[in-house]
């Protein structure tokens, strides 16, 4: 797919105020709740209250790292150029913000969702090598729409909505659509509601995921590496879930 480039100078003053609202808000609460990894990936990144990111800036800052981008795209992709950009080490995300009146909900991802929420956790190794291995996984299996579906639980549980259980630390957010929502940031970790669960592969793949409301389950990591490490198990479950000469 041919790559858009970010029009810095469009962004407007209710833009700059969005991200700053944001930006502040989530920040005076995610000491804590966040996971050490994330809230240093703001650091490395440079994110600011004052400053919209530029997608430049913010790749010069992941080179030195990963050697991850930040690719613009408008909007929600097909699976096949979202898979092919993550084996790429490339990150789709949006260059477009809500208005004042959407602060708290929104139903397509926008750039404070896309840069904020996973832009950070792209200077980890661990969690990139899962993002690429689970997309190579997928491109295997890119015309078979129940494969994906299960694939696109586990990428929704892990790098959506997961948890990590941090030996030091204790319960911390990793997953982006938590860490951009200020009322899922304190439910997922305090409301008694919903169900907090170890990470298993199988588990993950036999729970639809939920759009429309916070989620109900959440699956535990001990470390990003867990990640990386249970590709082969993915991959392995997927040929028990998938037909035979299916793929």
């Amino acid at each position: 797919m041919t790559e858009a480039k970010q029009d810095y100078n469009r962004y407007t003053d209710e833009d700059r105020q969005v991200w700053q609202l944001l930006f502040d808000r989530q920040m005076a609460q995610l000491p804590g709740l966040a996971s050490s990894a994330y809230l240093e990936g703001i650091q490395k990144v440079g994110f600011r209250r004052d400053r919209i990111p530029h997608f430049d800036e913010v790749n010069e800052a992941l080179a030195k790292h990963t050697g991850w981008q930040i690719v613009v795209v408008p909007g929600l992709i097909d699976n096949k150029p979202f898979f092919e950009l993550l084996l790429n080490k490339k990150f789709p995300a949006t260059t477009w913000f809500r208005k004042l009146s959407e602060l708290d909900y929104l139903e397509e991802p926008d750039m404070f969702h896309d840069v904020f929420g996973h832009v950070p956790l792209l200077t980890n190794p661990d969690f990139c090598n899962f993002l690429s291995g689970l997309s190579n996984i997928a491109l295997a299996y890119i015309d078979n729409e129940w494969a994906i579906e299960l694939i696109s639980r586990l990428y929704w549980y892990t790098v959506e909505f997961g948890l990590i259980q941090d030996a030091v630390e204790g319960l911390r957010i990793y997953g982006a659509g938590i860490l951009s929502s200020s009322g899922e940031s304190v439910y997922s970790l305090y409301s008694e509601k919903p169900l907090r669960v170890p990470f298993d592969v199988e588990h993950i793949i036999n729970t639809p995921y939920i759009k429309d409301k916070f989620q109900e389950k959440y699956f535990v990591i001990d470390s990003y590496r867990q990640l990386y490490d249970s590709l082969p198990e993915v991959a392995s479950v997927l040929k028990k879930h998938v037909p035979m000469g299916v793929v």
